[in-house]
């Protein structure tokens, strides 16, 4: 896991570094420099409006005495989401927006339940009553 993480906070910051040198060759540094403000911008106001309407639907669910499963893990991506799409880059941007629009935050949800039921079974992740 150790190893994962590293490689993470080595190959993401290199390849959004690259990124915006490409894109501030192609296009210049103020039009780069503006794309990364507006898709944090962008990125801010999606998350807050999905993260609103995850937090009613939560709220509605559990008063009628259901648990809202599905829209803790809506809540968890968007949050994620919302995170990528504040950290500077396009490559984090299109993870971000990939996460907070919720026809393919659909597609996240199933890998993610996939990843949590293998840890279930694996026993890696315990359930206690």
């Amino acid at each position: 896991m150790m190893r994962i993480l590293v490689m993470i906070l080595i190959v993401v910051p290199t390849l959004e570094i690259w990124g915006l040198l490409t894109a501030g060759r192609a296009f210049g540094w103020l039009p780069t420099l503006a794309m990364c403000v507006f898709t944090g911008v962008v990125g801010a106001w999606l998350a807050k409006r999905e993260g609103l309407q995850i937090f009613k639907l939560a709220q509605l669910q559990m008063s009628r005495g259901q648990l809202p499963g599905e829209a803790i893990l809506d809540g968890i991506c968007v949050f994620t989401g919302g995170i990528f799409l504040m950290l500077p880059g396009f490559f984090t941007d299109i993870i971000g927006f990939f996460l907070i629009f919720p026809y393919t935050r659909g597609i996240s949800k199933i890998f993610i339940k996939r990843w949590l039921w293998r840890k279930v079974q694996s026993g890696s992740i315990q359930f206690f009553k």
